[in-house]
């Protein structure tokens, strides 16, 4: 029954469904009669119309929901409005957006089944189009969303009551050619009468497509500013920004950076043509594994469009597919191509004014809508904040990267491992830069010097004075001196730095910097399978037997270079036997690996059963999972004997017949090495000169050894200390010739001193022949 202030209510087929007092009062005819009739025959019975009927503008007619469909009200003027002309006005502006093109708008009754649609939105970009299905059919069947299930139960909880839901944003079923997916703005509002009955929903869908994408952008960049600007590393600066913008805006990115800025070289320079290095830097993403793809270095390759990016500094929309010609350039992108199916890239540039600090590379896969070119603005929004964070990370790294160039600059080169002992070097620098180094230096008669030095402090300053001390042992070395002789030699030339330093005005900060150094040395030598070491202020050895034993040796320890105490640096002399792995740290190494207690000392068990470059790499694992912050520096040393074979020892008695003992034996062994004449001559006369100049100048006992290595070392040793020079004979002198023939005929020569007197020695190139037995 309708409320009394409506006269009745007509269906869409122009049946009475509703008769109200006013209408019995009105037209003579009780609900009973009336309801069920057609209005048009119940008007051309009526006898009094003209008498009582109100004219037509004194009537108001409204839609109205009512029994699972759309019911018209008609109404006296006046009646249910709050001023004249209002009810006129709804029902215009409610006829107008059903037929004008504002909204999408859909009416379902209370069990969310449609029974009214607009047309006049079809065809919008972003709203979905008019239902496609009859009158009566159910909200997920007409509703043109991607997941309709969800936004049925959406709709169904404003129905229940849960409140008006405005401007949602909902992924649209279809596509636009412009902005990819669609998306609507939805708004749901429960329809009820004045009685508080539920009568059905109003759905109003809009155009949502270009907000959703300004909020996905602004997302974006909150994320990304959130995101960076925590960790002032280059390479963490680089993963910070791809994980922010993973999986918002692309499935995968991939951040290289100028392998210029990494070597601390600087930036490149805008345009930055093709053959510049690139490092990749971070990956984020659904992308192949690193052993997949080829090296993280890589030159820029031409006619690719990174080489166009860096050129002119602008993003750009790349499609991909695996018959693009240029991708083959590109390993990394070729295999996400190939394996995760990427259709869709963006390459921007990460610059700051015109210097280039590298590039970016955003992907997206086959299940995901591909980039279009309203992507690229903001792409190179989020790069330029970016390029802004990088930059920073680079300035503040900037002198790590310098001490770091200048610290590798001032190490040795790999050095090739001689034939009686192997080396390794774990190096790990410290995240401000550091002053350890380690050198491995080649001496007369097949012996070898290791090294290992420390400088207190970071950055330039520390790398610096690293590079002064390992110069300076290098030359000192060629002097053939013990390692205790060589350490204090050292301190020596410290204690000179330190006072240049303690000279400095006061306002430098470097005169307020103290400087401390250490360093241990291990003179290895494989014909007597010794080592003899010295330290001051390092760690003590540690020394890993055939058998796998481990022991720390109980080498003295002297004071730190340039120390107050001008005390003695001790030297000691431990045996190694063939097959010995012998392991020199700094200071901030040895609590950890050489340490017994030390939480990586076990993985030195079985250490001689395992190539020594398997045992580098493994200590290496263990220190970076352990989290290490400060430079950490080992050598690892493998021992070989030398075969006997190539080393021959004579005593020789003191007088004239020394000298032809001497050479016969000489001989023999040349001969026996398979040593070329020329060879054989020229060792023969040094060794003539050496046995000689030790009967007239040196003191019993005399002896004779030659060594076949990488050199031919021909030594004699004599009880005498006296230093011997080279003289320059007069034309009418008889003698004073030998050591400047030995001179002009060896390679180098020298003397060195043992507790016994000491040796002379000198070096000619050994001809690669088969040795005899």
């Amino acid at each position: 029954m309708p409320d009394d202030d409506v006269l009745l209510l007509l269906d869409q087929d122009g049946t009475v469904r509703g008769w109200g007092q006013s209408a019995a009062e009105l037209f003579g005819w009780s609900a009973a009669d009336a309801v069920g009739q057609s209005v048009t025959a119940l008007l051309r019975r009526a006898r009094t119309v003209g008498d009582r009927f109100p004219g037509p503008a004194a009537l108001l007619v409204r839609p109205a929901l009512q029994d699972h469909g759309v019911l018209w009200q008609i109404l006296a003027a006046g009646e249910g409005t709050v001023g004249d002309g209002a009810a006129p006005l709804e029902a215009a502006a409610l006829e107008a957006l059903f037929a004008h093109p504002v909204l999408d708008v859909k009416i379902f009754d209370d069990r969310l089944h449609l029974v009214r649609t607009g047309s006049g939105a079809a065809g919008r970009p972003g709203v979905s189009a008019p239902a496609t299905g009859t009158l009566g059919a159910p909200f997920a069947e007409v509703c043109g969303c991607a997941d309709p299930q969800a936004e049925a139960r959406v709709a169904r909880s404003v129905l229940d009551g849960a409140g008006p839901v405005l401007n949602r944003l909902v992924p649209g079923a279809g596509m636009s050619a412009r902005f990819g997916r669609q998306v609507a703005s939805v708004s749901y509002l429960r329809l009820q009468d004045r009685s508080g009955q539920v009568l059905g929903l109003l759905a109003c869908a809009g155009d949502g497509t270009a907000q959703e994408r300004a909020r996905r952008c602004l997302d974006l960049l909150e994320a990304v500013r959130t995101g960076m600007g925590h960790r002032l590393n280059l390479m963490d600066a680089c993963q910070e920004f791809v994980q922010a913008v993973v999986p918002g805006f692309a499935s995968a990115a991939v951040a290289e950076v100028a392998e210029n800025a990494v070597s601390g070289e600087g930036a490149l320079t805008a345009p930055a043509g093709p053959g510049a290095v690139l490092r990749r830097a971070a990956v984020h993403g659904r992308v192949p594994a690193a052993s997949e793809v080829a090296a993280a270095v890589r030159p820029l390759p031409a006619g690719t469009p990174f080489s166009q990016v860096l050129s002119d500094l602008r993003p750009r929309l790349v499609p991909l597919s695996t018959d693009c010609t240029w991708l083959p350039a590109d390993p990394f992108l070729a295999a996400v191509t190939g394996q995760y199916g990427a259709h869709s890239a963006i390459v921007a540039p990460l610059a700051v004014d015109d210097r280039v600090l590298g590039l970016v590379t955003f992907c997206r896969h086959a299940d995901e809508d591909p980039f279009a070119q309203e992507d690229l603005a903001v792409a190179s929004a989020v790069c330029a904040h970016a390029a802004l964070c990088i930059d920073r990370a680079y300035l503040y790294m900037r002198e790590w990267i310098i001490t770091s160039a200048v610290q590798r600059r001032l190490l040795p080169g790999r050095q090739a491992d001689r034939p009686t002992l192997e080396t390794a070097t774990l190096h790990l620098p410290g995240a401000e830069g550091g002053g350890a180094w380690s050198d491995v230096i080649a001496l007369p008669g097949s012996r070898t010097a290791l090294v290992v030095g420390d400088v207190a402090g970071e950055g330039i300053p520390a790398a610096i004075t690293m590079g002064l001390l390992r110069t300076a042992l290098r030359t000192l070395a060629a002097l053939d001196l013990q390692p205790d002789e060589l350490l204090a030699r050292l301190s020596d030339t410290t204690a000179q730095l330190v006072a240049a330093r303690a000279a400095l005005p006061p306002l430098d900060p470097l005169a307020r910097e103290p400087l401390t150094a250490g360093a241990a040395i291990a003179l290895y030598d494989p014909v007597a399978l010794t080592c003899t070491i010295a330290r001051a202020g390092l760690p003590q050895p540690l020394v890993i037997l055939p058998d796998g034993t481990a022991s720390v040796q109980p080498v003295p320890s002297g004071p730190a270079l340039a120390a107050p105490d001008t005390a003695p640096f001790p030297a000691a002399t431990i045996a190694v036997p063939d097959g010995s792995t012998l392991v020199l740290g700094t200071a901030r190494a040895a609590e950890e690996v050489l340490s017994s207690s030390g939480a990586l000392h076990p993985l030195l068990d079985g250490a001689c059963a395992r190539p020594l470059k398997s045992l580098r790499t493994t200590l290496e694992q263990a220190c970076l999972r352990h989290g290490r912050q400060d430079e950490t520096l080992l050598l690892l040393a493998r021992t070989s004997a030398m075969p006997p074979g190539q080393v021959m020892t004579c005593a020789l008695p003191n007088g004239p017949q020394a000298a032809p003992l001497a050479r016969k034996a000489a001989r023999g062994r040349m001969r026996a090495w398979g040593m070329d004449e020329e060879t054989a001559c020229t060792n023969e006369l040094i060794v003539s000169e050496l046995v000689g100049n030790a009967v007239r100048y040196g003191a019993p006992p005399l002896q004779l050894r030659l060594i076949r290595g990488q050199m031919l070392t021909c030594e004699v040793e004599d009880g005498a200390l006296s230093a011997p020079h080279v003289k320059h004979a007069r034309t009418v002198d008889e003698s004073g010739r030998g050591l400047f023939i030995v001179a002009n005929l060896a390679a180098r020569w020298g003397t060195r001193y043992t507790a016994e007197g000491k040796i002379v020695w000198a070096e000619q190139p050994a001809p690669s022949t088969a040795s005899s037995p």
